[in-house]
């Protein structure tokens, strides 16, 4: 099984990424981790967070001369904020005047509405939110987007690409064009709000610096397309073993995101069945579909948890962030009276980065299920696995793979 952990907070020392479960002998550079988080951090809208820190992995384990070893992948990504940080984040004992009242310098006393502030501090029974929102903040998405980026390499490997890109931004709309270019992210990261349609791009533009200056934020849907996946990862036996959950729980995991579709998504819902389901027809040349193609895409590359081969097609929504120049109504928890929300240093929207994150959400989410599917200790073995299962889909003939017993 491929897993991963993180741990650190926003203003902490440091942020951990922990994957374990890729097999050993993938090729693997430090420097195929920085270009991910590079394009995390990129996009129009973004705070001065961005301009502090510059993202940089230091892997601890798990790599040796530019190969995967099988064990555990450590990571390190260092705060540069830390120095400015340390007396307020210091995992040491207040020894001061503060100690009186239990709270650090910069509490957070008054709860931001749509954050995880007040039901963390309930939750954990917390005098100062900075307890709660330290760790749900959107900076723990990094140390997600570095084991992310290990996940791409095993999927390069087996001839899988993951893309993405805005295709809604507030109240704008981006045109899809009928064929995405074949280089998805290369097109979609040249606009700095990583969106195909540039006519769009500027509106969007307009509405970031209007909500800006009115101190508010905004919220959008970006789309992940993955191509090259075969038919067959996940399973229909369990829920569990379902794709399309799998990939969902993945991507909503992401803070902030309050909605998944896969392919048609919710307008499938809005129409006859006979203008929704993917047509079947024989393509012999179509190896990984089984030497099989459908008339349309509706099901974004998956029926009853399992892949069909065609591009797997996923939408992504983000709310606006919850920290606001212009802050919303809260309570001062010391004396529960109204007062304004606290104000924390924010983007105006961080939509394009959410689509890198959910590209590497999808990624983790892939590599384990190309793993559950074919096995194998090292790259090779798993090459091999995945060459033999082509093999069978391109000799299936009817009822069984041709040349075999069907027992």
């Amino acid at each position: 099984m491929l897993r991963f952990t993180t741990a650190g907070e926003s203003h902490g020392a440091a942020l951990v990424s922990i994957l374990e479960g890729m097999p050993a002998g993938i090729p693997l550079l430090v420097e195929d981790v920085d270009a991910q988080l590079a394009r995390r951090q990129a996009g129009y809208g973004r705070g001065r967070r961005m301009q502090i820190e510059t993202d940089r992995a230091e892997i601890l384990s798990g790599v040796r001369a530019g190969e995967t070893l099988g064990s555990p992948i450590a990571m390190l990504i260092r705060n540069h904020d830390w120095r400015n940080w340390q007396e307020i984040m210091s995992p040491a004992p207040l020894l001061n005047e503060s100690a009186d009242s239990g709270l650090r310098k910069r509490a957070v006393t008054r709860p931001r509405p749509g954050h995880a502030d007040l039901a963390g501090m309930l939750k954990y029974d917390r005098a100062d939110a900075r307890d709660i929102l330290e760790r749900a903040s959107a900076r723990e998405t990094t140390a997600r987007v570095a084991a992310g980026a290990v996940c791409r390499t095993l999927l390069k490997q087996l001839d899988v690409t993951i893309g993405s890109h805005l295709v809604e931004l507030g109240d704008v709309v981006a045109r899809r064009p009928e064929h995405l270019p074949a280089d998805l992210n290369t097109a979609a990261d040249s606009s700095p709000l990583r969106t195909l349609d540039r006519d769009a791009e500027s509106r969007m533009i307009a509405l970031i610096d209007e909500a800006k200056r009115s101190g508010d934020t905004l919220g959008g849907i970006c789309e992940v397309v993955v191509t090259g996946l075969p038919v067959g990862l996940g399973s229909h036996v369990s829920w569990d073993r379902k794709l399309d959950g799998r990939l969902a729980a993945a991507l909503m995991s992401i803070p902030a995101v309050k909605g998944v579709e896969i392919g048609m998504g919710f307008q499938a819902a809005r129409l006859h069945g006979s203008r929704v389901h993917d047509e079947i027809d024989p393509s012999e040349d179509a190896i990984t579909r089984g030497r099989l193609s459908r008339r349309s895409n509706n099901a974004g590359g998956l029926e009853g948890g399992m892949t069909t081969g065609e591009p797997l097609v996923l939408r992504v929504a983000m709310k606006p962030i919850s920290t606001l120049m212009r802050p919303l109504g809260s309570v001062e928890i010391t004396t529960r009276e109204s007062a304004a929300s606290t104000v924390e240093r924010s983007d105006v929207t961080a939509v394009p980065a959410m689509g890198v994150i959910a590209e590497a959400m999808a990624a983790f989410i892939l590599a384990d299920s190309a793993l559950e599917k074919f096995g194998g200790d090292s790259l090779n073995e798993v090459r091999r696995n995945r060459d033999g299962y082509l093999l069978y889909l391109a000799e299936r003939d009817g009822g069984h793979a041709t040349g075999h017993d069907a027992g």
